[in-house]
């Protein structure tokens, strides 16, 4: 027996000494290239996914919805994004949701996906933030300093562009804030994550800050308890 759980125990320590991925990449417009992220790189985002709150880290969660599997709920009240699973569960992830005055709710489907996205900030942030004292560039390329992370996935309504994105990063501990103009900003890892999942032409539903006909789209019961064995080898 003793030997049956110090066999787990290193397995254990393994699974939390595996090396991160080595697919992901990053355009350099320097080089004109794709470079792989650096493991330093890599294990700084890991770093920053474990430091948020328990309830915005990424899980797999138990819901209740008549929604199709593979559809976005977005709760901008609680700072969760599902992404429904089917046969009773989502994965959930922590985000960061509009700031007072721009919150907004509606359903929305991805028209457009990108990676290391560059940013053209609209006109009417350019002419507000400079109002404020700072002043936007009209236009950012993609990189580890802008603004919209990793990945970007574009919402429309009505095949037109919205404004409103699902994207990246560069302030991690943003996650579980009203901190942005309307978009929705999750970890690196997590839109990442998100990004190999969701398609094109996704459906997006998001309730708005007041929580408003949240119990008509979806009910979340938790987290799911996995046993050791199953964290070790899957299941």
């Amino acid at each position: 027996m003793r030997t049956g759980i110090a066999a787990m125990a290193v397995l254990a320590g393994l699974a939390v000494a595996a090396p991160a991925s080595a697919d992901e990449k990053r355009y350099n417009h320097a080089t004109g290239r794709w470079e792989k992220v650096t493991t330093a790189q890599q294990q700084r985002m890991r770093y920053q996914m474990k430091s948020l709150p328990a309830q915005f880290q990424r899980q797999e969660v138990r819901i209740s919805t008549r929604e199709k599997p593979g559809t976005i709920i977005v709760d901008t009240n609680r700072k969760h994004l599902y992404f429904v699973e089917g046969n009773g569960l989502a994965t959930r992830y922590g985000v960061g949701v509009g700031r007072e005055g721009f919150g907004w709710s509606g359903n929305m489907s991805i028209g457009r996906k990108a990676e290391w996205p560059g940013w053209t900030p609209p006109a009417e942030m350019i002419v507000r933030e400079r109002k404020a004292g700072r002043i936007l560039p009209a236009y950012m390329e993609g990189g580890p300093e802008n603004p919209l992370g990793a990945r970007a996935m574009y919402l429309y309504r009505g095949g037109r562009d919205s404004i409103y994105r699902i994207h990246g990063t560069n302030q991690p501990w943003t996650i579980g804030l009203n901190m942005s103009s309307g978009c929705i900003r999750m970890m690196n890892e997590d839109v990442t994550h998100l990004y190999e999942r969701a398609d094109r032409g996704t459906k997006v539903i998001v309730i708005g800050p007041d929580g408003k006909g949240r119990d008509a789209i979806y009910a979340d019961a938790g987290p799911v308890r996995k046993d050791l064995l199953s964290v070790l080898f899957g299941g």
